[in-house]
């Protein structure tokens, strides 16, 4: 079977109504890239940037009526021309098959390892396999900020701890704590797609009674004062350096913090903000990736 997709470039001020206009017109689906190779490396908390230049592309059925789909985009103002979209016939294929030949299970540490659904992860019983399915995938480890942060949560014992996962993502932080011995999990995010991530990959683990996500307006304030004994945040440093309060504040006294998504060149700035509560952080980098980690040894219980 096959498929009809146009694809369009606009402005991000014009994303909503190209998408809108692309919905009207029958759109089964609709996927957003980055037309300039332009990386977005520092949004703003509690928002979900797009690219300057956003190439948009439509998949509809291959008899769709290409002219009427044309006019509907013109009469719109999404398109200034009728040389402004380019067609092109898509074959289908086995998406999942093709995902699973790209990705192989994936060792981390000593003993922690991502293992794609329906695959065999290693012959070890002392090996925590954690099962993660394309789709709703916000990390996958195969980042160098997931894969710094999964190694030290393999060399880490949660027996029994409170963890909280800032801005979970697909919750693979907060699942590999889950399965290493958390007693709870708390990952926020501000991305409702990456709550559904979380849930999903946390009961397919296993852990969906200990892990649990939620908007930061719905994150309970008693758990913002001195509630945690590890604390990952896998984000950005701007708001790694806006957060510091909060995160060392939800901290108990003696707890662990972990930051990532930081550049080699950030990491200065972002272990200053920490300096007061948390000391002097080690730092493990990878390519141009930074980790940092310590103890909160200061501030109010």
């Amino acid at each position: 079977m096959a498929w009809a997709e146009v694809s369009l470039s606009v402005a991000r001020e014009q994303v909503e109504a190209a998408e809108a206009a692309l919905e009207e017109q029958g759109a089964l689906a609709i996927t957003l890239e980055d037309q300039a190779d332009v990386p977005v490396l520092e949004p703003a908390l509690g928002t979900a940037p797009l690219w300057p230049v956003v190439q948009v592309r439509g998949l509809f059925e291959l008899d769709a009526d290409r002219s009427l789909i044309l006019a509907g985009l013109l009469e719109q103002g999404v398109i200034a021309r009728p040389d402004a979209i380019a067609w092109r016939e898509v074959a289908d294929q086995d998406w999942e098959r093709a995902w699973m030949d790209r990705f192989q299970p994936m060792q981390f540490g000593q003993k922690l390892w991502i293992v794609p659904s329906g695959m065999q992860g290693p012959d070890d019983a002392f090996a925590v396999q954690l099962k993660l399915d394309p789709g709703l995938a916000f990390g996958t480890g195969t980042h160098p900020t997931t894969a710094l942060c999964l190694e030290w949560i393999d060399d880490f014992n949660f027996a029994g701890l409170n963890v909280l996962d800032f801005g979970c993502g697909s919750g693979v932080l907060g699942i590999a704590a889950a399965l290493k011995g958390a007693a709870r999990v708390d990952g926020v995010d501000n991305d409702p797609q990456a709550l559904l991530a979380t849930k999903d990959n946390a009961e397919r683990n296993g852990v969906g009674d200990v892990v649990q996500a939620c908007l930061p307006e719905d994150w309970p304030h008693d758990r913002q004062a001195g509630h945690y004994d590890v604390v990952l945040a896998n984000i950005l440093a701007g708001p790694l350096i806006q957060l510091a309060g909060l995160l060392t504040a939800s901290l108990k006294p003696g707890g662990r913090i972990v930051l990532s998504g930081i550049l080699q060149h950030q990491a200065a700035e972002v272990a200053a903000a920490y300096t007061e509560t948390c000391g002097q952080l080690h730092q493990q980098n990878r390519e141009e990736w930074v980790r940092l980690d310590g103890r909160r040894t200061n501030g109010p219980a």
